[in-house]
């Protein structure tokens, strides 16, 4: 499962006790596996200001998030195509130990060796200016997204436009793509190339009347260009001043003449604008397969990602250890105004491993952490039981701290 249980409990002998038996039981009865969550020493501050704090983080949690799970459906539509693969670009750099900082890896190993960024984060500093950082750091990262998405939400649906145009029946579509110069006549101060659509039924009929349709018509100018489930298009050439004429007994007949006149600039800009936006958009996801080393093992071929696929992966990380770390922070504040001071808690990180046992886990930690608080514990009985001062609802208030991490950012 990628759900995972962020719980604390006052670290005296009693309750280092009671997670004991927490483990144990839960080890027994394969309901989850248990990890330590390191968390530093931060500058606790005023009572007051961790009151404030804890309602600024509640909200920071929710933005970043959101913010995630927005990122890694912009990861899905990039990757269009490729999209059962989009859980691969989903990764945090290190984690694991310093020296591993480099390395990416996936969500769930992050967060079960969780350790606090020093360097990013101080954990000297006034926790005010620690969950400023992150607010500012997920703020712009917000912001960027909104810019780059909106590009290349623009760029596609160019693209898509153009793509309808060359999509559609030979009435609507564009031809661009079909003609040539070749099937015209041009720079004639009399002549005129004019293209008409005929529905298959009548191909025959058409060879046989188009010469006669009208005075002026050039013996043998038809040729079929193109068709498409319903009919084809046909070129004629005629004299300029019987166009009107000839487009009026070509109806009569169910022939169409389609207003189109060859402008060689028009045709190739048009083109050039199609291929410009399907290599700008192909771009936003891969540009091309690159050799580090022609048949060399050590160094296989590596895909070069696309600016927007490649912002995303970066600042994906960046938003998600942010993410992670305002769990921490909450953990610390929640903890202190739960169980008081000095500081003195442990955080633990809870992974059920089947959703069938989610009800029996909690069950469990009610159990061993019900002397916490009575009155809590009374409440998940009974939802209707209000506790004073309480700013959660009660199914999410337990007598531990707790917090609730989600991975499954696809779904």
């Amino acid at each position: 499962m990628s759900e995972f249980w962020l719980i604390s409990a006052p670290g005296d002998k009693e309750n280092v006790q009671a997670l004991e038996r927490m483990n144990t039981v839960t080890s027994k009865s394969n309901l989850s596996y248990n990890t330590k969550f390191a968390i530093p020493d931060f500058k606790v501050g005023t009572l007051d200001s961790l009151v404030g704090l804890s309602d600024e983080l509640g909200k920071l949690d929710t933005f970043a998030e959101s913010l995630i799970r927005r990122m890694a459906q912009s990861v899905v539509e990039v990757m269009e195509d490729s999209k059962g693969k989009a859980q691969e670009h989903l990764l945090a750099n290190g984690g694991l130990k310093e020296k591993m900082k480099c390395l990416k890896i996936d969500l769930t190993s992050f967060v079960t060796h969780f350790e606090w960024d020093m360097a990013k984060y101080p954990a000297k500093q006034p926790l005010v200016s620690v969950v400023d950082t992150i607010a500012k750091q997920l703020a712009q990262i917000e912001m960027d997204l909104k810019s780059r998405t909106a590009a290349y939400n623009t760029l596609k649906t160019n693209l898509e436009n153009l793509e309808k145009k060359s999509m559609g029946n030979l009435f609507t579509r564009t031809l661009s793509d079909i003609v040539s110069k070749e099937d015209f006549v041009l720079d004639s101060e009399y002549l005129i190339t004019l293209l008409v659509i005929v529905p298959k039924s009548n191909y025959s009929q058409w060879q046989k009347t188009y010469e006669s349709l009208s005075d002026m018509v050039v013996p043998r100018s038809t040729k079929l260009i193109t068709e498409d489930k319903e009919g084809g298009l046909f070129t004629v050439t005629l004299f300029r001043k019987v166009i009107e004429d000839f487009k009026t007994k070509a109806k009569e007949n169910k022939f169409t003449v389609r207003e189109f006149y060859y402008d060689e600039k028009e045709i190739k800009r048009e083109r050039e604008e199609m291929a410009r936006l399907l290599s700008d958009k192909k771009q936003q996801y891969q540009t091309s397969c690159v050799a580090l080393k022609k048949g060399s093992s050590t160094f296989p071929d590596h895909k070069v990602k696309g600016p927007l696929l490649r912002w995303l992966k970066v600042n994906f990380s960046e938003a998600f250890i942010a993410w992670i770390h305002v769990k921490a922070l909450r953990v610390f504040v929640e903890s202190v105004l739960r169980y008081g001071l000095p500081v003195n808690f442990q955080a633990v990180l809870l992974q059920p491993l089947k959703k069938s046992s989610t009800k029996r886990l909690r069950e469990v930690l009610n159990s061993v952490f019900r002397h916490l608080d009575e009155v809590a514990a009374t409440s998940i009985l009974d939802a209707s039981v209000e506790i004073p001062g309480l700013q959660l609802n009660n199914q999410d208030y337990f007598p531990y701290v707790y917090f609730h991490i989600d991975l499954s950012l696809l779904d």
